[in-house]
């Protein structure tokens, strides 16, 4: 829902990140934390995340006055507890080395019915505190607020599924560049972001979603980073419409943090393998009617913690050589990244890992880590920054007040600003 990155998914846009870093360990590559007592503290911490976001579900539906019958009181503990103690073990089993896809699928599902439950048993606690406090409780009430709860939840448990799994709506979005030459005006950049080819097999999705783009008739498209969980073997089959995606003038990517829990330079060479220019710190330029425009890429921000050689986020680099008098379009997975764009006077950043929450109301916890959730923004005197929410979603199939998209940029010359 989507990606803090102490929690991993924080960026991705999903609460399931503490479960996850747990399961997974650093990066291939990375230097070993086994004599630094921060592992140990991470897994009491997620531990006591757990905790809370299984126990407060079942005190609100089994618990706190509701006063059901044993049997079902019973019943209701036992799944519970059986979900907490098999959680961590479907996480790591599904998010860790082994990558069992079947795992996968089970854990995040279950986190994201766990997190909507979590989510509306918060205010139905504080109703049933109230009602306790003004001498009006009783089981009654605290079994009415409970069926209200689970209702709730499966109503947005089953509308947020349809979401997740549908093609993405067309989210369209003028931007004006003071610096765009005019024969530049009007020229559409499509997004695509946080595709996150996963567990469930997506290959009819994602060759629907090819088509979407292909009927924008696009000049320029964009895929910023996190293409899959998983290796570029794993989702050959789910990543193979992405070849048939056209644009006149360019198809660019560049990596999210995700693609550093997998193979990174893997996916940097399956997308120019389908044609797409893998923006790896460099630059390309576009030109139309006598005008240019430079496409910049960087590594995510996440790169450089990975331990690959040549991988980091590297302005400098990926600028070097251009004439400074072009407007740029810098493409960085994650928004936090507008600072370096801003000072370096990058006219439009695109980004994604945010997700747009995901599922409500994790944006709150999104946007302690970034700058924006979603949309377009201004930074500084010069550099807009377009946020993706992303079109495809991580880990639970579920998305909940955070709609995905496929977005068209139409850029235009001149203007005041976003």
């Amino acid at each position: 829902m989507a990606e803090s990155e102490s929690i991993r998914a924080a960026g991705a846009g999903t609460a399931a990140g503490a479960a996850t870093a747990a399961a997974d360990g650093p990066p291939e590559g990375a230097r070993s934390e086994r004599r630094s007592p921060r592992p140990r503290l991470r897994t009491v911490v997620v531990l006591l995340v757990l905790a809370l976001l299984f126990g407060l579900p079942w005190a609100t539906l089994f618990a706190f006055g509701t006063g059901w019958p044993l049997p079902v009181f019973a019943a209701g503990t036992a799944v519970f507890g059986a979900g907490l103690l098999a959680f961590p073990f479907l996480m790591a089993a599904g998010h860790g080395r082994r990558r069992n896809d079947r795992a996968s699928r089970v854990a995040d599902t279950t986190l994201g019915v766990v997190w909507v439950l979590f989510a509306w048993s918060v205010p139905a606690g504080l109703v049933h505190l109230v009602l306790v406090g003004l001498g009006a409780g009783g089981a009654g009430r605290a079994r009415a607020l409970a069926v209200g709860v689970a209702a709730v939840a499966a109503v947005l448990l089953a509308w947020g599924h349809h979401e997740a799994m549908r093609v993405p709506r067309i989210r369209r979005v003028d931007v004006p560049l003071p610096r765009l030459g005019g024969g530049l005006d009007g020229i559409r950049v499509v997004v695509l972001a946080d595709t996150h080819y996963g567990p469930i097999d997506r290959a009819g999705w994602s060759a629907r979603v090819t088509e979407a783009v292909n009927a924008l008739d696009a000049d320029v498209v964009v895929h910023a980073g996190d293409i899959a969980d998983g290796t570029p073997v794993q989702r050959r089959a789910q990543s193979a419409p992405l070849g048939a995606v056209r644009a006149r003038l360019a198809k660019v990517y560049v990596t999210g943090n995700h693609e550093y829990f997998g193979e990174a330079q893997g996916w940097l060479d399956r997308m120019a393998e389908l044609g797409w220019e893998p923006l790896h710190n460099r630059h390309v330029v576009v030109e139309r009617g006598g005008d240019a425009l430079v496409l910049a890429g960087v590594d995510d921000v996440t790169a450089e913690s990975s331990g690959l050689a040549g991988h980091r986020a590297n302005l400098h680099g990926a600028l070097e050589g251009a004439d400074p008098g072009r407007p740029v379009l810098l493409v960085a997975h994650q928004p936090k990244y507008v600072a370096q764009a801003a000072a370096a006077g990058v006219d439009l950043q695109i980004s994604g890992h945010t997700h747009g929450g995901q599922i409500w109301p994790f944006h709150f916890l999104v946007r302690i880590d970034q700058p924006v959730v979603q949309g377009l923004s201004r930074h500084g005197e010069r550099t807009r920054l377009y946020t993706s929410r992303g079109t495809g979603f991580w880990g639970p199939p579920f998305r909940v007040f955070a709609p995905s998209e496929i977005t068209v940029l139409t850029l235009r010359a001149g203007g005041a600003g976003a």
